[in-house]
């Protein structure tokens, strides 16, 4: 008779539905909901955005939460600045230009930061650019505080945030995928989104609180304090210089030239542009929620913040986009879903519905985005990087304005519903002649990256 081992059963012996026998001392019965409960994990780790980069690298993990903070304090004094203007002026024009003020210094700082950030240590551009924002938030609360009520002083602020932000933002992109490998580039960059995109959307709502119970000083003060997260992280970091140094000097034209010859890279700028001036219709977001829904300033507050929400949670749900090689097609794809989200927009009268299709134009820029920047990031030298970022932000800051102009012209001749849709398929035609001309561009991958 065959003794048996204690690693061995016999076959008649019960087992649970783990494979081990029922009688076993080591090893504890498995619930029969395991299975399931292991499955719903590998779900939701698959859908919510990979934290790899922030749990791997403490530098970019410092970075990202100054970012995130600061972006909610900018997101706060720029409300401030709002309600101070109109509260002194009574006027909606003149309130209006505060947006104004800081879009010149975001085009010529913005691509001449860019070129700065190619020539010198990264991280000491990005502490200037952000003590410098500090130091303007810190004035703004002392001419609160006050009481000096001067407008011309609040528009001079907001220009220079506009230039500090403007030199820092190119060194602080620049800066990622040095802080993280290539393969969680794209992880990165949702988590970037997710930052910017909380900015957007607990910023304002915090900012009215602050200035309804203490003033706009108290929004001010905030937002300075803020910023010493991203000093820290700064602070924290190593030096920065671009990894390839060659014999030119680096300049803004080098920059335009290089993108000129790379269509890539040049196509995704493109595609941006396309949705920011045809799909945008954020000039008629007032026209709108009175002929559309019959609101009043509520309903514009809605419908300016559906896109920010949207954007959050394409941020949040970004789990599988790090699976995703073919970039090209996911901007494009994207890009096209921007615009047909906006002319579905235009056709409906109902305020859920419709701030459900602004979500979701707003998530799909968000996915556009996390490609268009890891694109940038990972096809571009080092060298360059910079450059890119800062004519990046030229089609950031300009081409909404540019949407805003095309939208308003369009209404004013035709109707905004008229504008609206025929934006949106305007953006589809786009990225449809994109496809067209670029066949190439759809065939970009991730894994062999050409610019």
């Amino acid at each position: 008779m065959a003794v048996r081992g204690p690693g061995r059963r016999s076959a008649g012996e019960l087992t649970d539905d783990g494979g081990v026998p029922t009688d076993s001392p080591s090893r504890p019965p498995i619930p029969p909901t395991a299975p399931a409960a292991s499955r719903l994990r590998r779900l939701t780790r698959g859908a919510f955005a990979d934290l790899t980069p922030l749990r791997d690298s403490p530098d970019y993990r410092r970075l990202w939460f100054g970012q995130s903070v600061s972006a909610i304090g900018q997101q706060m004094t720029a409300v401030a600045v709002s309600v101070q203007v109109y509260d002194l002026t009574g006027s909606t024009f003149a309130t209006g230009l505060v947006g104004l003020c800081s879009l010149f210094p975001l085009i010529v700082f913005g691509l001449y930061g860019g070129a700065i950030a190619d020539r010198v240590d990264r991280r000491r551009l990005g502490l200037i650019g952000s003590g410098g924002l500090a130091a303007v938030s810190a004035l703004l609360a002392v001419q609160a505080l006050l009481h000096l009520d001067v407008v011309v002083l609040l528009y001079a602020a907001v220009a220079l945030q506009g230039g500090f932000f403007a030199v820092s933002s190119p060194a602080r992109s620049s800066m990622i995928p040095r802080l993280v490998p290539r393969e969680q580039l794209t992880s990165a960059n949702a988590l970037n989104t997710i930052g910017m995109n909380l900015g957007q959307t607990v910023g304002p709502m915090l900012g009215g609180i602050a200035i309804a119970a203490y003033g706009a000083q108290a929004a001010y003060l905030v937002d300075t304090v803020a910023f010493t997260a991203t000093l820290y992280a700064m602070w924290r970091l190593p030096a920065m210089r671009p990894q390839t140094v060659s014999g030119k000097r680096a300049t803004v034209l080098d920059g335009l030239r290089f993108l000129r010859d790379q269509p890539n890279l040049r196509t995704s700028f493109l595609a941006d542009l396309a949705a920011m001036i045809f799909g945008l219709p954020r000039a008629l977001f007032p026209a709108i929620a009175v002929a559309f829904y019959g609101g009043g300033p509520g309903t514009v507050g809605l419908l300016v913040a559906a896109p920010a929400i949207g954007a959050l949670a394409g941020g949040l749900f970004s789990g599988w986009i790090g699976r995703i090689h073919r970039h090209g097609v996911a901007v494009l794809a994207s890009v096209a879903a921007w615009g047909l989200a906006i002319a579905a927009f235009g056709l409906v009268h109902n305020l859920p519905l419709g701030l459900l299709l602004l979500a979701a134009a707003g998530c799909a820029d968000t996915v556009s985005m996390i490609f268009r920047n890891t694109m940038m990031q990972v096809a571009a030298p080092d060298e360059m990087r910079g450059r890119l970022q800062g004519i990046f932000i030229v089609v950031v800051a300009g081409g909404p304005r540019l949407g805003d102009f095309e939208s308003g012209t369009v209404a004013t001749l035709t109707t905004p519903t008229l504008s609206i849709l025929t934006g949106g398929l305007a953006c589809i035609a786009a990225v449809l002649l994109l496809a067209a001309r670029r066949p190439a561009f759809l065939r970009y991958d991730a894994r062999h990256p050409t610019p």
